[in-house]
């Protein structure tokens, strides 16, 4: 592909309000992507004769492919331009679609689980970036916090599509992505027709992302990075394992019932980190945590009373905390990180939470194999809950008089 072809300016390249409305869409009809196979594994698991076990394993092939994409690709639209790796991007997509359309076996799983996963590390830095260049100055404020309401819409549509899809019209398997298909040629057109909001630079250097955490921030990158940890892997619990819950625990075979499910915790997401952007970072992901609590609690309840109704309660109460939580310690680290190593330390940080998504769920499925989905899934959520106390623990000790008067020559582990 030649990118000189892909960073072309077509004439009357849209700019403003409308330029970003299309990369929003662009945007969202990618994250769509990711989570169609989420209602669709109980089916997946039948026609190809595979275990629970397997199942969190295909799913944690997508964090895989989204930590390549972190470390690989991260900074490439600085340089390359924005539009190039947007295509690129919506291109995975499209592939990944393409294979789980022809999907026969378990092996095709995997590779359009990671095809999927490179497409989303690759959007997600990008089109925000983008959405942040686009957004008129009197908008660039909330530019974030449009991008993340975005990114987790489109996360929480795919099961929604998948699962009514799948309930109720034909081909189960293949329509949703028949679906996705025409959804990412027409986000191709409008990224298309989107002005270039960076100039190319003369000299390339596409080295891949470091992994680093300098020693000043470590207390606040722990802090953040375990809630992170925690919370992501309650939203690896849902996509990848809670269609297991609500046929093998629930009773409850309804596909569309496990889209809504998804769904209602993105939308919880959602709003979490808009709550954490009002009430400041620390008092965010004290309440993130305490969430996290409550929400793993109910959940765990709901495989043992065998109750949809709570289980839906523990999601929601859960995604408010994720969102709360994440958006916090993100914030955090940011803010507590030098200027020349932000974006090598944000994408340790996101390399954390895609590890978060991955390990503790496949440790789930396991676990699943060996003592069933009750036990394994009231055993995670306590895991889980364990991991949010532990967070508030060190916040309490990070604030302590003494710490404080200890850490003042370390500005990351300030009080904040």
């Amino acid at each position: 592909m030649d990118l000189r072809l892909l960073q072309r300016v077509p004439e009357r390249a849209l700019r403003g309000r409308a330029s970003v409305t299309l990369i929003a869409a662009a945007f969202a009809i990618t994250m769509l992507g990711t989570t169609l196979p989420t209602p669709l594994y109980p089916l997946y698991e039948k026609a190809f004769g595979f275990s629970e076990l397997i199942t969190t394993v295909v799913f944690a092939a997508y964090a895989v492919g989204v930590i390549a994409a972190l470390l690989l690709f991260g900074h490439w639209s600085d340089q390359l331009g924005r539009r190039p790796m947007l295509l690129a991007g919506l291109v995975l997509s499209g592939f990944s679609a393409v294979v789980f359309l022809l999907a026969d076996s378990l092996g095709w799983l995997f590779v359009g689980r990671v095809l999927s996963g490179l497409s989303a590390g690759i959007f997600t830095g990008t089109a925000t970036a983008t959405i942040v260049d686009l957004v008129p100055d009197e908008g660039k404020s909330r530019a974030s916090l449009i991008a993340a309401a975005v990114n987790m819409g489109g996360l929480g549509a795919g099961p929604l599509l998948a699962g009514v899809l799948a309930q109720y019209a034909p081909l189960p398997l293949a329509l949703c992505f028949l679906f996705d298909l025409v959804l990412v040629a027409l986000a191709v057109l409008g990224v298309y027709v989107v002005a270039e909001p960076v100039r190319r630079t003369a000299a390339i250097r596409l080295a891949p992302q470091k992994i680093t955490v300098p020693s000043e921030i470590r207390g606040v990158f722990t802090r953040a990075a375990i809630a992170g940890f925690a919370g992501f892997a309650v939203m690896g619990l849902f996509t990848a394992v809670s269609p297991a819950f609500l046929t093998t625990v629930l009773q409850n075979t309804n596909h569309a019932v496990t889209g809504a499910v998804v769904l209602s915790v993105f939308l919880a997401s959602t709003l979490g980190q808009s709550l954490s952007m009002a009430i400041g970072e620390r008092r965010a992901l004290t309440l993130g945590c305490v969430g996290l609590i409550v929400g793993m609690i109910l959940v765990g309840t709901s495989l043992l009373v065998r109750s949809l109704a709570v289980l839906i309660v523990g999601a929601v109460i859960a995604g408010l905390g994720q969102g709360m939580s994440f958006r916090a310690g993100l914030g955090a680290v940011a803010s507590a990180s030098p200027p020349d190593k932000r974006g090598e330390i944000t994408s340790t940080y996101f390399v954390m939470l895609y590890v978060g998504i991955a390990i503790p769920v496949i440790g789930e499925g396991a676990a699943a194999v060996a003592f069933g989905l009750t036990v394994s899934g009231m055993v995670f959520a306590a895991l889980i809950a364990i991991l949010a106390v532990t967070v508030l623990l060190l916040l309490k000790r990070a604030h302590h008089p003494s710490f404080g008067r200890r850490s003042c020559h370390h500005g990351g582990d300030q009080p904040r």
